[in-house]
């Protein structure tokens, strides 16, 4: 059992390479002091709680792609429930073993095979997971705004056990459940994401859940059929594929730059603040104003040369686009396209919003069947290679996913579930919506960021004089 002491008061990200305490950034309204321990038991495999299969299972030519070969991690906050005696930890492991009969490729572990190609070894192995205690209550996390990224601890909420993060040959998942003393709990998850996207998870979970409470098999049966989304000898690359340019330019977020995140809340009044900002005649929805209006501002606070090619990548969930097969309800492998929009900085910072909005539609729309097997075929023809991360920022948007819907019983609906972070792997330069109910009840999306110290600062400047602007009837 290991004893970890977290500090959360309001003060930059870091962490002190010499101890074991993480200060972590909360919002400008925070003057609490929150100081608690987490106690964590060791890491356990779990396996499937019935003999699974023993056979290699390829991965689709959308799921091995480079640009998706690293781990992500999510969250969940839950309330006590103080007529229950049931204990989450219990709970949820042993729904998790029920859980992997049924979607037992993840408890096997990846090989890679010629061209790269990668395979699931369902050896049965077993996922990770680990039972955890916090000597803190779920109001006292909720009065420290310790309730959105960045989160206090996160590395204790949800431990990288030694070498767990490798692509090859280790877990595919790693689950930590962890008490409060309030009894309330925190249940954190960690997948590869060449296995599943934002919709497959939400299966996943989704079957976790009614194992949990009772039910004896999914509701939605898991489908693998990966190989309708392997390029055939004849599948040929019809489009240009931007997000795949082979050139590769400076990045405005260098790594190794101190970065600092913060989260943002944009419920009814911020969305009808940004689009005052665009032509009343102009359709649009809450994602392309909202994405539009971030991509300016974030340019903006980067303060890039006025030349500079600036990429606005919109991850396009594609299942509703493919009808030759379709995909299968049940279906949980990745099915989505990476289209990106592209524009010079001063264009960004200087033309209407109208500009860079007309420009994520036109992405949005070139998503069609025949853009996804294109695709498909560039991966297997040029080595499956990386997105274009220089100038680039990447919107997820997973408000349609039901992470807010994970419930496990008597705790009911998390007050916070979705991604633990912004970013992907040593690419700071994404973001998740996620949707959220502040503590006035007022519903919106939560938008975590990650920039350098000093572009965060101007990122924020931009961001509240603009929507003060629009909000006070100046614009």
């Amino acid at each position: 059992m290991w004893l970890i002491h977290c500090l959360v008061f309001k003060s930059i990200l870091r962490k002190d390479s010499k101890t074991m305490d993480y200060h972590v950034s909360l919002p400008p309204s925070t003057t609490t002091c929150l100081s608690f321990k987490v106690h964590r038991r060791q890491p356990e495999l779990v396996t499937p709680a019935k003999p699974t299969p023993r056979e290699l299972k390829p991965l689709s030519d959308i799921d091995d792609q480079q640009g998706l070969r690293f781990q992500i991690p999510v969250i969940f906050f839950y309330r006590p429930n103080l007529t229950s005696n049931l204990d989450p930890v219990q709970v949820i492991r042993r729904a998790l073993a029920q859980t992997l009969v049924y979607y037992y490729p993840f408890a096997g572990r990846l090989r890679e095979g010629p061209n790269r190609k990668l395979s699931v070894d369902c050896t049965g192995e077993g996922v990770l997971f680990i039972e955890a205690d916090a000597d803190v209550t779920f109001a006292e996390l909720e009065e420290a705004d310790a309730l959105l990224p960045p989160f206090p601890c996160l590395e204790e909420l949800l431990f990288d056990v030694e070498g767990s993060s490798e692509l090859l040959n280790t877990p595919l998942l790693l689950v930590q459940v962890t008490r409060l003393k309030c009894r309330g709990f925190i249940f954190a998850l960690r997948f590869n994401h060449t296995m599943t996207d934002g919709a497959g998870l939400s299966l996943f979970l989704k079957s976790l859940c009614e194992l949990a409470c009772g039910l004896h098999a999914p509701s939605v049966p898991p489908v693998w059929e990966r190989e309708s989304l392997i390029a055939s000898a004849s599948t040929l690359v019809t489009h240009t594929h931007r997000e795949y340019d082979d050139k590769v330019e400076p990045e405005a977020v260098v790594v190794g730059d101190f970065l600092v995140s913060r989260s943002f809340f944009f419920g009814p009044d911020e969305i009808a603040a940004i689009r005052r900002l665009l032509p009343t005649d102009l359709h649009n929805t809450t994602f392309e104003a909202m994405t539009s209006f971030l991509w300016r501002c974030r340019t903006v606070a980067l303060s890039p040369h006025p030349n500079s090619e600036m990429r606005m990548t919109c991850i396009v969930n594609s299942r509703s686009k493919l009808s030759n097969p379709p995909i299968p309800s049940g279906y949980y492998g990745n099915v989505f396209a990476i289209p990106v929009a592209i524009a010079t900085a001063k264009d960004l910072m200087e033309k209407p919003l109208e500009f860079p909005l007309r420009l994520i539609q036109e992405a949005k729309k070139s998503v069609t069947e025949d853009y996804i097997r294109s695709m498909m075929a560039l991966m297997a023809t040029r080595g499956r290679p990386m997105f274009v991360a220089a100038g680039n920022y990447i919107v997820s948007d997973l408000r349609h996913f039901d992470l807010g819907k994970v419930d496990f019983g008597p705790w009911g609906k998390p007050v916070y579930g979705g991604t633990a972070k912004a970013g992907i792997a040593v690419f700071p330069g994404v973001s998740f919506y996620v949707p959220f109910k502040n503590r006035k009840g007022v519903s919106g999306t939560v938008v975590a960021i990650s920039l350098p110290v000093p572009a965060m600062e101007k990122f924020v400047e931009e961001l509240d004089g603009v929507l003060y602007k629009c909000l006070n009837g100046r614009l």
